[in-house]
């Protein structure tokens, strides 16, 4: 990552995803959407896009039975922070969220790569 990502840094973008999923669990779109990048948010267009493409591809992230967090990585010249998702029907699923500091020194959530977890 080129700059140094602080405890204070790690913290906010823990409170973001969060926050996000707590969106998701109140069926709050608008304030979901808030909490993606702009990239994203151009992408999508609307709430009513962006929830569908939601509910429709991402269920562990839209309503988990429960979340832990895993290490913060890089991926793609980001900052990247591993989620593990139990889906409602008992799955774990492993979620990357890309992150994106904003000019303003917030983070915003710039992608979401759920890969299912690999029997050991």
């Amino acid at each position: 990552m080129s700059n140094e990502i602080t405890n204070t840094d790690k913290e906010a973008i823990r409170r973001i995803i969060i926050a996000q999923i707590e969106a998701f669990k109140a069926d709050d779109g608008i304030q979901a959407f808030l909490y993606a990048a702009p990239t994203i948010r151009q992408q999508f267009k609307s709430v009513g896009n962006f929830m569908r493409m939601v509910r429709g591809s991402y269920q562990a992230v839209y309503r988990p039975r429960s979340v832990l967090f895993g290490e913060l990585n890089e991926m793609q010249g980001m900052p990247a922070q591993t989620v593990y998702l139990m889906a409602q029907t008992g799955e774990i699923v492993k979620a990357v969220y890309l992150m994106q500091q904003q000019p303003s020194k917030d983070w915003r959530i710039a992608g979401c790569f759920l890969m299912p977890m690999e029997e050991i």
